[in-house]
């Protein structure tokens, strides 16, 4: 790690400087919010607005305690990496924080609810219900478009449109529709997605709409309005659809371009 480079830099979304422990609060808050966001590094012993460095008077007895604070006030549990880099006569403690794969991570002593964070900035802020849910999202790999929608059953889902984008390939089945992650099971039963859910609940009149075929009455789109945010929405998950069916269409060509040539020489 070059600390040179580090002091050039201002504080930022991966960059923390602390003058020392001895408002341990405020350094673990900036370790929650590295790691439920983009991770980054946290010098103990700068000046966070000048930059200077006042070095750490016993680097040891410091990175032991803050060891201590970090496993004993941070959940789940996290692991960052503790350096001691020398600068002149004097060292600094160095915290490597990492992008979690177990985030959301809080504070123990105010629970979940109240002492998650997240770096906007250069600044430590709260993360809401909304963001928290984000955020376990992410560490399970799921994107908002994934999340089932527990009131609208698999019914809901126009099976007629996506049957005709597939029609130059193949048959489109049913269970089909849970490869393209369109519909997933939710306790028990098969619900459609939030990606599906301004996209082919829709008339086939409002499809081709979208794709500029001709005119559509709003009365013709099911079970949603005729906003523009739907539309776009709509309009955005059709055209996934029909761009897996063009991928497949142009894989089939491919092998068959190469089958034919194989022929004929």
């Amino acid at each position: 790690m070059r600390l040179l480079e580090l002091l050039k830099q201002p504080e930022g979304k991966t960059l923390e400087f602390k003058r020392d422990l001895s408002s341990p609060d405020g350094v673990l808050r900036s370790i929650v919010a590295l790691a439920n966001t983009a991770g980054g590094i946290l010098l103990v012993g700068v000046e966070d607005k000048s930059r200077h460095v006042r070095g750490v008077k016993d680097p040891l007895a410091t990175e032991e305690r803050l060891a201590n604070l970090v496993s004993d006030n941070i959940m789940p549990r996290l692991a960052p990496e503790l350096e001691i880099l020398s600068w002149r006569r004097t060292h600094v403690l160095a915290v490597q924080v990492f992008p979690s794969p177990s985030r959301p991570h809080y504070l123990r002593a105010g629970g979940l609810e109240n002492s998650a964070y997240v770096r906007v900035g250069s600044t430590n802020r709260r993360a809401d219900s909304e963001m928290i849910a984000e955020l376990r999202r992410f560490a399970r790999g799921e994107s908002f478009d994934e999340q089932p929608l527990a009131e609208l059953d698999s019914e809901a889902l126009d099976f007629r449109v996506a049957s005709e984008l597939f029609t130059p390939i193949r048959r489109l089945k049913p269970h089909d529709l849970e490869t393209l992650k369109l519909i997933a099971r939710h306790q028990g039963r098969k619900v459609r997605r939030s990606a599906t859910s301004c996209s082919l609940a829709m008339s086939e009149s409002a499809t081709f709409q979208m794709h500029g075929y001709r005119p559509v009455d709003s009365n013709e789109m099911i079970g949603a309005t005729s906003s523009y945010a739907f539309a776009e929405r709509s309009q955005t998950v059709v055209e996934t659809l029909g761009s897996i069916a063009r991928r497949v269409q142009l894989r089939r060509n491919a092998n068959e371009l190469t089958r034919d040539t194989g022929k004929s020489s």
